[in-house]
Parts: structure tokens; sequence; C-alpha cells
């Protein structure tokens, strides 16, 4: 059995920092909200979007935090997968806040999205851990 990898050290005991320090960056949130929305789960879905250089220190940086995990594809052995975990689905709700928060206050874009949060936020929110109960058959991680 492998070692269980310490929790990163925060620079304070704040909730609010706590999640400043995952997510404050530009890709942070859109990665997230792409395996979200989207259920991109490998690297070249992500690399149309997100840049060579970024995507695998956030990818890192998520699954030490315990937002994703890292699982091998079951067509293509050697291929990583990257899902997210029940931590990572919990963000649901506060990129759903941020959505409407932004529409309300100045971005007026994504107003398909937009108007799906605004009928039924629960249903929206619902449509997403079924993208992310069937795991691969074999698992890379503990």
């Amino acid at each position: 059995m492998g070692k269980k990898k310490a929790s990163p050290k925060r620079r304070s005991g704040c909730p609010l920092n706590a999640s400043v320090e995952i997510l404050n960056d530009p890709w942070s949130l859109p990665i997230i909200r792409d395996m979200m929305l989207r259920g991109f789960r490998t690297c070249k879905e992500f690399l149309e979007r997100i840049a060579t250089n970024i995507l695998p220190d956030r990818l890192r940086k998520f699954e030490a935090h315990g937002i994703t995990t890292t699982d091998r594809d079951r067509s293509v052995e050697r291929k990583l997968i990257c899902l997210l975990t029940a931590k990572g689905i919990d963000l649901g709700p506060l990129l759903t806040q941020m959505v409407l928060w932004a529409d309300a206050h100045k971005d007026r874009g994504n107003q398909a999205m937009v108007q799906l949060i605004q009928q039924d936020q629960q249903q929206f929110l619902a449509a997403v851990p079924p993208r992310w109960a069937e795991k691969p058959s074999r698992s890379t991680t503990n």
C-alpha cells in the first residue's frame, strides 16, 4: 500500500483563503468547468483550450487537494484520464453561483447556460455527478 500524500500547506486557517489558494489563477476554474460541464477527461480534450505548460501543474494541484484523481483509460491502457472526485463535484454550486453573479453584474455571455441554471439550478447540478459515476476498470490510484 502506498504512502498517503500530505495535504498541501495553507497560508491561513481561513476557509475562504483555502479556496482562493486552490482556485486562484485564470485556469483553475475553466479546467474544472470543462470537466464538470463538458465532461473533459483527457489531456487532448483540455489542450484545445489550455496551454501545455499550464495543464499538468493544475491537474497535479487538483489531485493534491483531492479535487481530481487519475485512472487508466479502458481502451488505451497507457492513457491516463482525469476524473472529478466527490470533492470536485461539490464545486458545482459554487460555479453556478459565480455564473449567475457574473451574468447579473457584468458578463452577459453564454446565455443558454445561464438560462438553464436560472430555470432549475438543482436539475442543472444533478446532471453533473452521473458523468463521473462510471470510472475506468483499472485504477492507478489507491
